[in-house]
């Protein structure tokens, strides 16, 4: 099943959220219409979270996950890294790294079963994918 829906004016809802098989992260500071999509369609199946990361809305663009884990740039705060921990099951482990190519979700394509990175990622974040 596929369902439209727009965050504020815009439609590229990837850059606003971040879908996996056992998560979805949605930006913080949208309409209730945006919000009340992923809720309806997948808040009775896996937990829906509303977060910024660095302070930003832009949580598909900057974090990378699927069902075993939430990669997260060094911008997280603490705050946000413990609000994600609280609100996740605990069989997703969320790490934070030290990466210079901050925009995980841009340079890190990956499913259940195999990740493809961008030629300069750091070997510390390739190891921990």
């Amino acid at each position: 099943m596929a369902n439209r829906c727009q965050f504020e004016n815009s439609s590229d809802i990837g850059v606003f959220s971040k879908l996996t098989s056992k998560y979805c992260l949605v930006t913080i500071g949208g309409s209730e219409n945006f919000y009340s999509v992923f809720e309806s369609e997948l808040g009775p199946h896996i937990p829906v979270v509303h977060t910024s990361i660095g302070g930003t809305r832009i949580v598909g663009r900057v974090a990378c996950g699927n069902k075993n884990g939430l990669l997260l740039p060094n911008i997280t705060t603490d705050n946000e890294l413990k609000n994600l921990r609280n609100s996740l099951p605990e069989s997703i482990k969320v790490k934070r790294v030290e990466e210079k190519l901050a925009a995980l979700g841009n340079v890190i394509t990956c499913n259940d079963y195999v990740a493809l990175i961008h030629p300069d990622l750091d070997k510390e974040t390739e190891e921990i994918i």
